[in-house]
């Protein structure tokens, strides 16, 4: 790469780093501390409450909806659970799209919270213990055991649960420092442009 074309993490890099210049760090320290908190009691298991359970359980349920309409039954049952990883990538592009960097971190939350929420459910392929809730007459149907099943995959779903869960720890750690990095950036003195 030369200089006169710079590669795209370093254009992104440059223009998160302009869009700290002169932003407030202090409160956006305190909305990153709850909403880390608030993404890693996805992490403690399925009981208990966090601020993206509800949103993330409404884009897993639309999900089913959304792509049932093309009319594959593998996707409708797999459409749950890809659009709660999509809904929240999708902020994270709005938020880039409008340069609200620190927005694309707090989706990084999110999406870290939502693959820790699937944890649990891909872990109960099996055993189908968990309580399931269906908008379907016919009763629920229990996703990963359907998923796994049919791809010949239900005897791993242990590690594939394990794989979901470290991914999501990744997404977690990843978006704890992009924010860190944010604020260090918002903290940074300006410096005066030269004339």
């Amino acid at each position: 790469m030369t200089d006169e074309h710079p590669s795209r993490f370093a254009s992104w890099r440059d223009d998160a780093r302009d869009w700290c210049a002169g932003r407030a760090w202090t409160w956006r320290a305190a909305v990153t501390v709850a909403l880390a908190w608030q993404a890693s009691i996805a992490f403690r298991g399925p009981e208990g409450f966090h601020v993206f359970r509800g949103i993330t359980f409404g884009a897993h349920e639309f999900g089913h909806l959304f792509f049932a309409l093309a009319g594959n039954e593998w996707l409708a049952v797999a459409g749950g659970s890809l659009m709660q990883f999509l809904v929240p990538i999708g902020a994270a592009a709005v938020m880039r799209y409008h340069r609200d960097w620190f927005g694309v971190a707090a989706c990084g939350f999110w999406l870290a919270s939502s693959f820790a929420d699937l944890a649990p459910y891909i872990a109960d392929a099996r055993a189908m213990d968990l309580d399931l809730v269906s908008f379907s007459e016919d009763g629920a149907v229990h996703d990963w055991n359907y998923l796994l099943g049919q791809a010949g995959l239900l005897r791993q779903d242990q590690a594939i649960a394990r794989i979901d869960r470290f991914a999501g720890f990744v997404v977690l750690v990843a978006s704890l420092a992009f924010a860190g990095w944010l604020l260090q950036q918002m903290k940074r003195p300006r410096r005066p442009t030269p004339e």
